[in-house]
């Protein structure tokens, strides 16, 4: 009976600290670059025609240049199906005013099923439309394996910059999965799908 409690310990001890899986990527577009200016929000440049690259032989459309400074609220692994395998992590984000622990700390926040939730007692720390515009849930595709480490060290609290391309991408047998492109919008379809090429932690 030890053994067998042993083993089920080994085994969730493998689970909880398994390496985050790193796509192959053939043709990955080139860099972004940022200023590394104290910026407050996400920097977005939308392109007409993005470079197309393949992530795990699905195609991958880069959708805009993106560079998120923010505050990591929360972080969510996922190991099993065809998403968990391209992006691992997400992490909830906040910029703005959802830096400011006073705010953070009167939310409730988690994530699960790929949403991220938030909610509140009494009056909300801020405008509802605001915590909307000054956060979001980002589903992280890690560039290469330094990337993926790197993202596996952040923590709820800690500041963090990413940059990396949002994108498009489109499986052969119909399967579709798109980043929004917009910081105001919620629910179904209005978290960023981010090909992250690089992670520093200010």
């Amino acid at each position: 009976m030890k053994r067998w409690l042993l083993l089920v310990a080994l085994l969730a001890l493998a689970w909880q600290w398994w390496p985050l899986p790193v796509p192959a990527v053939q043709g990955p577009p080139p860099p972004v670059a940022t200023p590394d200016d104290d910026l407050v929000a996400p920097v977005q440049r939308d392109l007409q025609d993005g470079p197309r690259f393949v992530i795990d032989g699905i195609a991958a459309r880069a959708l805009a240049e993106y560079t998120a400074y923010a505050r990591v609220l929360s972080t969510e692994r996922y190991r099993l199906g065809r998403t968990a395998s391209l992006a691992p992590l997400d992490f909830a984000l906040g910029w703005g005013r959802m830096t400011d622990a006073a705010v953070v700390d009167r939310l409730d926040i988690h994530q699960g099923g790929r949403w991220y939730y938030w909610r509140y007692q009494g009056a909300p720390p801020l405008p509802e439309d605001e915590i909307v515009r000054s956060s979001a849930n980002t589903h992280l595709i890690p560039a290469n394996r330094a990337v993926a480490k790197a993202l596996a060290r952040a923590k709820a609290g800690r500041r963090v910059t990413l940059r990396g391309y949002l994108v498009e991408l489109a499986a052969s047998d119909g399967w579709h999965w798109r980043s929004s492109l917009r910081r105001d919008d919620s629910g179904d379809g209005a978290c960023e799908l981010l090909y992250v090429q690089a992670v520093t932690f200010p």
